[in-house]
């Protein structure tokens, strides 16, 4: 991916709002901004720009 493997690393760990699209702690179950329950984990892998 980049060229920090460990700051990668840490950088995948968030969960994403579904909601309001916000950056929250990996371990979490409500959104630190909007309250809502519907979280994603973040997307891996890069992907290329078209």
């Amino acid at each position: 991916m980049g060229r920090f493997p460990i700051a990668d690393e840490e950088l995948a760990r968030v969960v994403i709002c579904r909601k309001c699209k916000a950056r929250n702690r990996a371990g979490s179950t409500m959104c630190r901004k909007c309250g809502s329950r519907y979280l994603r984990p973040k997307n891996k892998e890069l992907r290329a720009k078209k």
